[in-house]
């Protein structure tokens, strides 16, 4: 694995290269540049850029009429403030008209550390998918960022991305991986239970999936970076060649990808899925790593739930 990058800082530097290529390209920031990343693209385009000042609602409006006179708008700011603050905006000035706007949070789920629960947004994709068209998107390092800004880019309609303040692993770093929107990436095979994560706890999956086989189990690891539309052809695979399912995200347990991935499940081939992720409760100020730990978002944890899911399909 390459050395770490935070998803944000890919996000600012892919909109800068993007921004070169595609000149209907502008980006909105709510006072946020330096924190989402999108000073790259400002220092490189000025003319294209537009700091909307703390004025989240107001600001997804006027990204909202760019999207009308044919502009590309990517409109930044925390997770907290793009799906909890301007949820109204978004659903009826975005969702609701189908406009071609790019929603991209940064700051989402308890990583963000020190500034505690009104700042780490663990809903925001539970919130996002129930708009009707939506596009919810968690890429899982620094190349998936890129490729998911270009996707965004090239697909004609609504979209929200989602981006880490940690640094993250290069786990995408080979030939071979090719990013599509409503496509999974299948990282390993195994034939005991599928783990199936997104963000920062894709990595963790894979060292879990390491753990795991020095104790005889077999997983498969999944990387589903697109929240909606889900893969719900990739599960159906999975579910019957493994029979048992993990989900992991750094996201609520409730509403988010687990939810995603249990609610298809149930109507196609029910099998036990079990959640890991951050339980049904308000996040705690501190640092981000040690937050991760406390929540139990890492290899550990996924262990556990695999466990768990493993003694479920036993009963079947």
């Amino acid at each position: 694995m390459a050395d770490k990058i935070a998803t944000r800082e890919a996000y600012g530097n892919a909109l800068a290269e993007f921004g070169a290529r595609y000149n209907d390209i502008v980006v909105l920031d709510a006072d946020l540049a330096e924190a989402t990343k999108t000073c790259v693209f400002k220092k490189k385009f000025p003319e294209r850029f537009f700091d909307c000042g703390i004025a989240e609602n107001n600001m997804f409006g006027v990204a909202a009429g760019l999207a009308t006179a044919g502009k590309i708008p990517f409109a930044s700011t925390f997770a907290m403030f793009a799906a909890g603050r301007s949820f109204d905006q978004v659903r009826n000035s975005i969702g609701y008209p189908h406009l071609n706007v790019k929603i991209c949070a940064t700051h989402g789920g308890v990583s963000v550390g020190e500034d505690g629960a009104t700042h780490q947004c663990c809903e925001d994709m539970a919130l996002m998918r129930t708009i009707p068209g939506m596009v919810v998107m968690n890429p899982a390092d620094a190349i998936e960022a890129r490729c998911a800004v270009e996707a965004a880019i090239k697909y004609n309609g609504p979209v929200y991305i989602r981006f880490g303040r940690l640094p993250v692993s290069v786990i995408n770093d080979n030939e071979d991986y090719k990013f599509e929107i409503g496509k999974g990436v299948k990282l390993a095979d195994g034939t005991d239970v599928t783990i199936v994560a997104n963000g920062l706890m894709v990595e963790q999956a894979l060292i879990a999936r390491e753990i795991l086989r020095g104790e005889g189990i077999s997983a498969s690891v999944i990387n589903m970076h697109t929240v909606k539309p889900l893969d719900t052809q990739l599960l159906l695979t999975e579910a019957q060649q493994t029979g048992a399912i993990v989900t992991t995200e750094e996201h609520n347990v409730l509403g988010g990808l687990g939810s995603a991935v249990a609610e298809a499940l149930s109507e196609i081939c029910p099998v036990p899925v079990v959640k890991h992720g951050v339980p049904d409760q308000f996040g705690k100020s501190g640092a981000g790593k040690d937050l991760l730990e406390y929540f139990g978002l890492n290899a550990n944890g996924i262990v556990e739930k695999v466990k768990a899911a493993l003694k479920l399909k036993k009963m079947r």
